[in-house]
């Protein structure tokens, strides 16, 4: 070992410098493994996995051919044409990426939140352990190879295909991945309060009303904790709403007629530019779902500046954009 490589894990392991996760071996994230709060952490990651089984589905807006009232369910054309795709089988994080897991992830890589980000709700909203993360895209492929790395398990960044498949319970014709597949609100307005708490979904009135209890004055806009509603049948919460999640792919508009059936990976590289001339990954699912206006439907892509930039002034606007993992293997994770 070179005296400068000595020096660097010397310090690195005074933390008196931060130690970008590149620099460490495969033997050396064994070890760090080794500790008692990350091997508790990798045995919780591993119990929050749900098995995914592979195979064929139609993807893409079902809604004309499928839908019980026979109409689109999205009125932009790159969620068109209807597609066969058949997928190998792979296991899903059943949460958004939370506050607790990414904060545990930046410690053990001596990084901190970062503080270049637009708008006052990202510091607000990092806090909570049980909210999701918001991050852009590359920071959220780094944590799930980190999480490779940590667990000697296949992570990473679903496919699209992978994501539209379990939103949709193993590719079954559900609008939205609530329990059932439908939005449901309460009966009664409560009397002062904006719209009808949502029973299934998030509504204006449930953010609201959480905003209120943790003293924010974020009101419509808040987020909420990743379990505030019932899982869709396969078992994974919110993927259609609280957030939006990053994807593998880069985004083109045309893919779904050149993509191919198994198991697609994207475009090879990029294609689509922005407003601004960035080019774009995919996210899927709502940032901010509600039965009022129908947002957060399984079939709707969204293309997106990788670093979550949305304005000329190039800084990140990330309240809205969130993650999940998942293993590819097409056996269940023990």
């Amino acid at each position: 070992m070179s005296a400068r490589r000595f020096v660097a894990g010397i310090l690195c392991t005074l933390g008196l410098v931060a130690c970008d996760q590149s620099s460490r071996t495969a033997d050396e994230l064994k070890r760090v493994a080794v500790s008692p709060e990350l091997r508790e952490f990798v045995e919780d990651l591993k119990s929050n996995l749900v098995f995914v089984e592979g195979g064929e589905f139609l993807m893409g807006d079902y809604g004309v051919e499928h839908g019980p009232e026979r109409l689109p369910y999205d009125a932009d054309k790159d969620s068109k044409p209807l597609h066969q795709v058949q997928l190998t089988s792979y296991s899903m994080e059943k949460f958004k990426t939370t506050n607790h897991a990414f904060q545990i992830y930046l410690k053990h890589n001596g990084l901190m939140l970062r503080q270049d980000v637009a708008g006052g709700r990202f510091e607000v909203f990092s806090m909570p352990p049980n909210h999701p993360a918001h991050m852009d895209w590359y920071e959220a492929e780094k944590y799930c190879k980190w999480l490779a790395d940590i667990s000697d398990l296949p992570f990473a960044l679903p496919t699209e295909a992978q994501w539209e498949y379990a939103a949709r319970s193993r590719g079954q014709f559900l609008m939205v991945a609530t329990d059932d597949g439908t939005y449901r609100v309460a009966g009664e307005r409560i009397p002062g309060e904006h719209g009808l708490r949502g029973i299934n979904i998030s509504s204006i009135w449930n953010r609201e009303a959480f905003a209120k209890e943790m003293g924010w004055k974020t009101a419509g806009l808040t987020a909420l904790p990743v379990d505030q509603f019932p899982p869709n049948p396969l078992g994974l919460y919110s993927m259609s709403d609280n957030g939006l999640e990053w994807v593998k792919d880069w985004y083109d508009p045309d893919y779904y007629q050149y993509s191919p059936q198994k198991d697609p990976q994207g475009p090879e590289k990029p294609m689509f530019k922005d407003y601004f001339g960035h080019y774009t990954k995919v996210l899927r699912g709502q940032s901010l779902a509600d039965p009022a206006w129908g947002g957060g439907v399984n079939v709707h892509r969204t293309a997106a500046e990788p670093h979550g930039y949305e304005w000329e002034d190039r800084l990140p606007y990330l309240s809205s954009k969130t993650a999940r993992c998942v293993v590819n293997s097409p056996k269940p994770v023990n």
